[in-house]
This record gives structure tokens, sequence and C-alpha cells, in this order.
């Protein structure tokens, strides 16, 4: 880290803890099984992917959910179910954002939606009363900027929106194909592998 003067971190799975699997199951109780497969690398085309991009609205996206469920299911069940997978945030985590701050400049890189990002925020700003960017100098989202990771041209628009170095950059995600998009990119990386947490790493 001795060279490293920016931090670009992932959200999920880094920062907020999060499990696919329920929202995989509360989908299911709608009547809705083919989670799994549109969210796979295969189904990229899908319309997950155009709403992770902001290419589609929300009440689009929800009846796209609905076409797909054997049941009768509400705007409000379809919500809660997509954001059944969003978790908590770790206090200490909170905390190390902030000591890092004081050290490096910091910012955020998420492949979200805007079902998802009114989730969390609220979420944080009920347990802290504070937002993510009280702790990043910019965020970025992919339903904003109409971009997604891996695809390296997502990290170059960062690099040059904040006008970094590369070489004095690292990014910290829990997806290693995330991680070699941004190796594409020219950046440091640091691989959140299962089993330990960015409180492990050697800041």
């Amino acid at each position: 880290m001795e060279k490293i003067k920016n931090i670009i971190f992932d959200l999920g799975g880094v920062i907020l803890n999060i499990d696919m699997k329920k929202t995989e199951l509360a989908l299911q109780q709608l009547g809705v099984d083919s989670f799994t497969s549109l969210m796979s690398p295969a189904a990229v085309q899908s319309f997950f992917r155009e709403y992770e991009t902001g290419k589609i609205d929300n009440m689009t996206f929800v009846r796209s959910i609905q076409s797909l469920s054997s049941k009768a299911s509400t705007e409000k069940e379809i919500v809660d179910a997509w954001n059944a997978l969003l978790l908590d945030f770790p206090p200490p985590r909170i905390e190390l954002l902030k000591e890092l701050r004081k050290k490096y400049r910091l910012f955020l890189l998420s492949n979200t939606n805007a079902i998802h990002h009114k989730q969390f925020q609220q979420q944080l700003h009920e347990q802290t009363g504070n937002y993510l960017e009280d702790f990043f100098e910019k965020t970025y989202y992919s339903h904003t900027i109409g971009l997604c990771k891996p695809d390296a041209v997502c990290f170059q628009y960062v690099i040059n929106d904040k006008n970094l170095d590369p070489a004095e950059t690292i990014f910290v995600d829990d997806s290693e194909v995330n991680i070699n998009g941004a190796k594409k990119a020219g950046l440091s990386v640091l691989h959140i592998k299962p089993g330990i947490t960015i409180m492990d790493a050697e800041w």
C-alpha cells in the first residue's frame, strides 16, 4: 500500500453484507423459479442487467418479475423479495472507512439498481445517521452511470472522472470476475475471498 493513494470499494459482500439466497428463496415463494439462471453470467442480456444499467425503470423491472411468476404477486411483494438479499453494515467496517479516509481518497463503485439503492441507503441511515456519500469522495452506481463491472470501461469511467493514476489506485471486490476487469483497466486489486473481510486486510 506504500504507493497507493486511492481506494475504490465494491459495496455488496465488501462493506454491506448480502445473501443472494434470501432473494432467491423469497422469489421462489412468489412462484419465480428461474431467478438463479437469469442472474448467471450467461444471462447478461436479461432484464436484470438492463435494470442494473438504468435502461429500464422500477415498474418495468417489477412487471418483468411478475411475468415470470406462476402466482399473482403485488408490487410490494416483489420489491420486498428483491430487497431480501440486503443484510447489514457491520459497524467495524464503517469505522474502518472513517479511518481510511484520513489517509486515502475513497470511492465506491457498485453494480446495483434503483430499488436496492433506496433500501441500502435507508438501512445505513437508520443504523448510522449517515449515507454512503458521507464516507466516500464520490459514489458510482451502475444504474446511474449506465455501466457495469466487470467491463473495463466501467473502471475507466471512474479513473477518468476523478483523474486517478491507476498505478496509485487499488480496487477492492469480492468477485473474481470484477477483480479481473479491474486488472484490465490497470488497477491494483484486493480480492475479498470467502472467509475474509476488509477488516483482515493490511491497510
